[in-house]
């Protein structure tokens, strides 16, 4: 590899940095596109660690269009393509008071206007199609203390559910290798190069009064010269782009998923209405974000929580689950409004990070002199990813829209920085 080049270099092969390649390549097929990535296959940094869920109910017009397309393109993947990457429609479920739901009550007239398709619950519909869940306390103690809400309304998504993560970048990889693109694996990037665009061969070039750009990158298995470097590396983005002055509009913070293998769970996979495979949507609680899923293949519950304010940002080369974190704080909240959790405790658990774009939460396709930085999702990189790869597409042509899947159009600076043009989130998770 010591002296590769190639026309296009993308670090990263997670699902932006392979969802990307593949949209590149397919674009330009006469173009070597090449990935690299310090692990040993694919989506083994965080992609694979997701929880999986999508959805379309978003009250930025800007989330709806880059998730409702990119969920058009999973059906697309599972049934025309032919890649089993385990699309399951089980829906989304917004367990909500009758505060936080008047509250929003604008963000669900916008999530209809985008097209999402929903339907609002009441009580007495959650109570009966759902007969395990608490909706109200009474004279709990504990659940005051807890500060706990009642649930009064439930808001459900059905163009929603969840995706086996991994699957679906190894689809994006198989459809990538099959343009005849090429991956390095175990091959991390030490550092991108920064040359002069007329080099004078003076020691310490670029100077600042050189017009400078990137040339490719520095890698354990020697320097790789690329046309256009794309920057998708997730939460390691930072520490390549930081030492050349160039933001990369997020930071690293840990997520952790717990899972359960219980007879008391059956429940949850023995509820009507909601989905065709009788099971509870993806739910979220009215507090703290606690949120879980049904694994049907595994016949399994995964819960995950948002878990923001008290957890620092931090990158963490091998993140660990804290089995504290749920007996001490989640259980607590879950077991009020689920009493089958109680005395359940995880059959496994693991850890991944998200990179936060703690501005509106957003991803950032943006370019720079010689590369393309494609990051920040914020946790929704799976669910938008086919949408954010056809922009850094459109980018990398130097068209100013980019066209999604099913035909939909998109200005390709509204996900940049300079003429950024996005709207703030405010069902964020």
């Amino acid at each position: 590899m010591i002296g590769m080049e190639c026309d296009v270099l993308v670090i990263g092969a997670g699902i932006l940095g392979l969802s990307s390649a593949y949209h590149i390549k397919r674009e330009n097929p006469g173009k070597n596109v090449a990935v690299i990535d310090k692990h040993g296959g694919p989506g083994q940094g965080n992609s694979a660690k997701s929880e999986g869920g999508f959805r379309n109910l978003f009250t930025s017009e800007t989330n709806f269009l880059l998730a409702d397309s990119t969920i058009d393109w999973f059906k697309h993947m599972e049934e025309e393509l032919g890649h089993h990457i385990g699309l399951s429609y089980i829906g989304y479920l917004f367990l909500l008071n009758e505060e936080h739901y008047t509250g929003q009550k604008e963000s669900w007239d916008r999530i209809r206007d985008h097209g999402g398709e929903m339907r609002v619950l009441d009580r007495e519909e959650l109570e009966e199609m759902i007969p395990g869940l608490v909706t109200h306390f009474g004279d709990d103690e504990e659940a005051e203390l807890l500060g706990l809400n009642p649930v009064d309304y439930g808001v459900f998504g059905k163009k929603c559910g969840c995706i086996d993560a991994d699957a679906l970048t190894r689809a994006y990889e198989a459809e990538f290798l099959n343009l005849g693109g090429e991956i390095h694996y175990g091959t991390e990037a030490k550092s991108l190069t920064l040359e002069p665009e007329q080099e004078l061969e003076i020691p310490g070039e670029p100077f600042v009064w050189q017009d400078a750009h990137i040339t490719g990158a520095e890698t354990t298995q020697g320097k790789i010269r690329a046309d256009t470097t794309v920057v998708a590396a997730g939460v390691w983005s930072e520490g390549l782009l930081d030492p050349l002055g160039v933001d990369s509009f997020m930071r690293p913070k840990k997520r952790q998923l717990f899972v359960f293998k219980d007879p008391r769970l059956e429940s949850l996979f023995n509820v009507e209405g909601f989905n065709e495979y009788g099971t509870m949507p993806l739910t979220i609680l009215p507090k703290a974000g606690v949120l879980f899923r049904p694994e049907r293949s595994e016949n399994t519950i995964w819960l995950a929580c948002a878990d923001n304010l008290g957890r620092k940002y931090e990158l963490e080369e091998d993140p660990q689950a804290e089995e504290g974190f749920y007996t001490e704080s989640i259980y607590h909240i879950l077991v009020k409004y689920f009493p089958c959790f109680e005395g359940v405790r995880p059959m496994n658990s693991w850890a991944g990070q998200y990179a936060i774009n703690g501005y509106d939460e957003l991803p950032v396709v943006t370019p720079a002199p010689g590369m393309i930085y494609v990051g920040a999702a914020s946790g929704s990189g799976i669910m938008k990813c086919d949408s954010i790869a056809r922009i850094a597409a459109a980018l990398y042509a130097g068209r100013e829209e980019a066209e999604l899947y099913g035909g939909r159009r998109f200005r390709v600076a509204d996900l940049g920085i300079h003429n950024r043009n996005v709207e703030r989130e405010s069902l964020i998770l």
